[in-house]
């Protein structure tokens, strides 16, 4: 009896050891990080073209691309009208290959489930859905003429979507549990539906002007002094009722109409995220094709995780462990803002690839513990783009960043645009104040300045970036203001050990103003040998005296 005791004990230990060494999310004071074989894990990755990763021959051309970019994390699609070519025959040949590719390049992998929807339309559901849309229903507009785009409001199609997912969901616990070479999956791709508010069908017409479900409400009501203030506005022009139809509790017209759309694609992709967990909980996210600042409603799929819909989404969704924006907008610091409202990990799937990506890095890494950059189309970037060195550094740095994670003592500078921002700053880090000079100065054309700064002791930081000069300030008045830099030192990680490179004094750390001691990236414009343009990694130590 002792015996099978033991025995079954050994096996709950077993179980429970497993679920938890899997790819999964971890909190670690006021950040989220993804552990990935035991470790945390930041993805410096690249999102590929949407066609790349349909065949395994194409695919051998990429991964070079890939390595050369310093990627450790590829973002590819796999799709379902490959995935289940003829309904309920499945083919894992190309899942099986990418896998096995992505590990003779070391390279993880983030499967994106284009199936039901991508970018607000349903090109990649198989022939069998497209073709029978008696079975699988679309969308309507408001003549009640068919769109492209399949209804959140079918449950058959939800099921065939989420039959499938699990059942991929499955076969990569079944081939890579072990390795963890898959290490997050999205769920379908921009959801939505665009040049209107929302399906207009009469079944949605229906669910429209029924009341709004208990389960959103009771959410609402509950976490009503943590939603977003765009919800609270729509809330209030229907009285904050909490119970009616759609346009009385949320005041009608389109404002309406794109929370019914957020809630019904939510409570769809919380299907099938739940379906899929159950073989296999690794994380998932969905992402988020954003409102144009400049644009008219409905230039964008309506119903999508967008900012102002998150709480719905939340509500909807629970399963679902990040919402995630696609930043190709010029407003990077407010969206990252607005996507870690209420504790939500940042992780980015797409951004644009222009020549300030590595600065936007450093300051969704640095300020916002992002798990995951990602420009779209890496790899047919330039050989040479500027995310390359901005990578490499990022890739040594990590034991280092994700260590500060969640203690206060990371955060991060950029300078967004020049035009609206001043070009010196002061941030608070630990007991200093670090007075923030930028400069464009040696830096490639369209790179913007930006830096992560961590406090590794009282008087030691780190600096990753290029295009910055910081000095130091005590913050307490009590003590001296006199403050110099004791050593700066370009160099490198090993293994976690940072090696010297360049011990700097002189004119490298004075910034050319005697009463202000000053790093600064590049440390010399003039210093061609050292090549201003690159990125740097510098240790700096400093001391104060009377």
């Amino acid at each position: 009896m002792i015996r099978l005791i033991f025995i079954l004990l050994l096996s709950l230990f077993v179980q429970i050891a497993g679920a938890t060494d899997i790819p999964h999310l971890e909190k670690k004071g006021n950040a989220t990080q993804l552990i990935v074989n035991g470790k945390p894990f930041i993805m410096l990755a690249g999102e590929i073209h949407n066609s790349s990763s349909s065949t395994l021959e194409y695919m051998q051309t990429v991964w070079p691309k890939l390595r050369n970019f310093h990627v450790n994390t590829v973002l590819m699609a796999v799709t379902w009208e490959q995935f289940e070519p003829v309904e309920g025959k499945f083919d894992y040949s190309l899942v099986d290959g990418l896998i096995q590719q992505a590990r003779e390049n070391d390279i993880k992998i983030v499967f994106l489930w284009f199936a039901s929807w991508k970018n607000g339309l349903s090109g990649y559901a198989p022939e069998w859905v497209k073709k029978n849309t008696k079975r699988f229903p679309l969308s309507k507009d408001s003549n009640g003429k068919s769109k492209d785009v399949l209804t959140p409001m079918s449950n058959i199609t939800r099921d065939a979507d989420a039959k499938a997912f699990a059942t991929l969901m499955k076969h990569i616990k079944e081939v890579d549990s072990n390795e963890q070479t898959v290490i997050m999956v999205q769920i379908e791709n921009e959801v939505g539906i665009k040049s209107q508010p929302r399906d207009m069908s009469e079944t949605a017409t229906k669910a429209y002007n029924s009341s709004v479900p208990k389960e959103l409400m009771d959410y609402l009501t509950k976490n009503r002094e943590n939603l977003h203030p765009e919800i609270l506005r729509r809330w209030e022009k229907g009285n904050f009722r909490t119970n009616g139809t759609w346009p009385e509790v949320f005041g009608g017209f389109w404002e309406a109409d794109e929370i019914f759309s957020a809630w019904h694609y939510a409570k769809y992709v919380q299907a099938v995220a739940e379906a899929g967990k159950k073989e296999y909980p690794i994380p998932v996210f969905v992402n988020a094709w954003l409102p144009d600042p400049n644009g008219q409603p409905h230039t964008w799929p309506s119903g999508g995780p967008v900012p102002n819909v998150l709480d719905v989404w939340r509500a909807g969704a629970p399963d679902i462990d990040a919402l995630s924006p696609d930043i190709y907008q010029p407003e990077f610091k407010w969206l990252c803002e607005e996507y870690t409202r209420n504790g939500n990990p940042l992780l980015i799937p797409e951004a644009h690839r222009e020549a300030d990506a590595p600065a936007r890095a450093y300051w969704a890494i640095g300020k916002h513990n992002a798990i995951c950059f990602a420009p779209f189309g890496i790899e047919s970037m330039p050989d040479d783009h500027p995310i390359k060195d901005a990578y490499a550094l990022l890739e040594q740095a990590i034991p280092l960043i994700t260590d500060a994670q969640g203690t206060g003592k990371m955060t991060a500078v950029y300078w967004q645009n020049k035009e609206k921002e001043p070009g010196q700053v002061v941030v608070p880090l630990g007991n200093w104040n670090l007075h923030v000079r930028y400069s464009e100065n040696g830096l490639p054309k369209g790179t913007r300045p930006g830096a992560i700064i961590i406090q590794k002791a009282e008087d030691e930081f780190y600096l990753i970036g290029q295009g910055v000069e910081i000095g130091f300030k005590p913050m307490s008045s009590k003590v001296s203001q006199n403050v110099d830099i004791l050593t700066s030192e370009i160099g490198r990680f090993e293994d976690g050990v940072f090696i010297r490179e360049l011990q700097l004094n002189g004119d490298e750390i004075r910034a050319h103003d005697t009463s202000f001691y000053r790093t600064r990236i590049p440390v010399n414009v003039r210093n061609t040998f050292l090549d201003p343009s690159k990125p740097r990694i510098l240790r700096v130590r400093i001391f104060s005296y009377e």
